[in-house]
């Protein structure tokens, strides 16, 4: 059985926000970096829509993004920090691939319909 949502379910516009936002974080990491206004965008979007993910799996996403969000600007902070004695340039690197692997196998969890967090 699919966890997929039907086609006029109120979960499918919840599936193209979730989509959406995915997006938004993958344009951010391709064209500027992690912090990027299209990520700060779709942080926005996941905190406004919070509500409505709560008791479906897009809930996980929307952990998910926002931890991956979090996490990535406190790493980004250190980092550029540390180019002040030139290593820093290798945690900004480590952290633009964690932040891209994790943005690739949530979307593709949401593609499956299932939470990001499965690991089955």
């Amino acid at each position: 059985m699919s966890n997929l949502p039907q086609s006029g379910s109120p979960e499918l516009s919840l599936q193209t926000v979730m989509h959406i936002v995915y997006g938004l974080f993958a344009v951010s990491l391709i064209s500027a970096g992690f912090l990027g206004l299209a990520a700060v965008a779709g942080v926005i979007l996941l905190y406004v829509k919070r509500q409505d993910f709560a008791a479906t799996y897009f809930d996980g996403h929307a952990a998910w993004l926002l931890a991956t969000f979090w996490w990535s600007v406190l790493a980004l902070a250190v980092s550029f920090l540390a180019t002040l004695i030139y290593i820093g340039w290798l945690g900004v690197f480590a952290t633009i691939v964690w932040a891209l692997y994790r943005v690739i196998r949530g979307w593709l969890a949401l593609v499956e319909g299932r939470s990001p967090v499965d690991y089955e």
